[in-house]
């Protein structure tokens, strides 16, 4: 059994047990979040397509933490002008752990 959900804008295909990294979502670590964005369900033979998601259906998840993630460097210059500009990035992304599809 699988789903595919959205968190963030971003889809995910999650089974029970899985840790996945997402976009940040405002919940304090060691508290459940329920992602009710299901966009397809497989349940043995079964499969459920919402339009867009399916009512009623939603995965359960744990945060485990809150982290950052790889630093991107954003680098521009103009030749012959002495203009440079150099910066930083860390996306702000929490690790989940799929606990329950219903």
């Amino acid at each position: 059994m699988y789903a595919i959900i959205e968190i963030g804008g971003k889809q995910y295909k999650v089974e029970k047990g899985d840790e996945i990294k997402t976009q940040k979502v405002h919940v304090k670590e060691g508290k459940s979040y329920k992602a009710e964005g299901v966009l397809l369900l497989k349940e043995g033979r079964k499969i459920s397509v919402g339009e867009p998601y399916l009512k009623g259906k939603t995965v359960t998840c744990e945060v485990l933490k809150h982290l950052k993630g790889k630093k991107t460097i954003a680098y521009k210059y103009k030749k012959r002008k002495k203009t440079r500009w150099k910066k930083g990035h860390r996306q702000n992304l929490s690790l989940l752990k799929i606990t329950e599809i219903k």
